[in-house]
């Protein structure tokens, strides 16, 4: 009976080992499960903290781009405007281009300082957490800078504004040419 008594002593030790490392394990895992849980959510903060960094910067250089495109394109509206003024001294009808291209840079100041102040709201929003904005990347374009001389930039409508070929057309069969000599 001696064996019997030491294997059940042996026994009954092991199972109290394995009981308090059981205990041990299940205290450590509970352990790395809130150490797990505080650097995920340190993780997600710090993600979120990038991200409306990103954006911000991003807005940032939106508002760079417009302001460096705004200062670009006061010079050539100037330029422009002046000479459409000695040009309608010889068109008259040039005058007209000149109204039109007063008034389109009227628009466009008009339309700027609003767009700025809701870039700064955009921005702010992001900045105080209420807002994430999932911008492209493409303010990272080259800044425009204004033209360093006259013919280095040729300013040219995009084709949708251009006056389609029917018009010309028209405009060429209402105008009389003499062809007698």
């Amino acid at each position: 009976m001696f064996g019997k008594d030491d294997l059940v002593d042996n026994l009954s030790r092991d199972l109290d080992r394995a009981r308090t490392r059981r205990d041990a394990l299940a205290s450590e895992a509970t352990t790395l499960t809130a150490q797990i849980a505080e650097i995920e959510a340190r993780l997600s903060e710090e993600k979120n903290r990038r991200e409306r960094d990103r954006v911000l910067a991003e807005i940032e250089a939106i508002k760079t781009r417009i302001a460096q495109a705004a200062g670009a394109f006061a010079p050539v509206v100037d330029g422009l405007s002046k000479a459409i003024a000695q040009a309608s001294a010889v068109v008259p009808e040039a005058r007209e281009l000149k109204s039109f291209l007063v008034s389109v840079a009227t628009e466009i100041d008009t339309v700027l300082d609003p767009l700025l102040r809701e870039l700064d709201q955009r921005a702010d929003a992001v900045r105080t957490g209420h807002a994430v904005l999932d911008l492209p990347s493409s303010a990272s374009e080259a800044p425009i800078e204004p033209p360093k001389e006259a013919g280095d930039r040729l300013l040219r409508f995009p084709a949708w504004l251009s006056r389609d070929k029917e018009t010309e057309k028209r405009e060429a069969a209402e105008t009389p040419r003499s062809t007698a000599a």
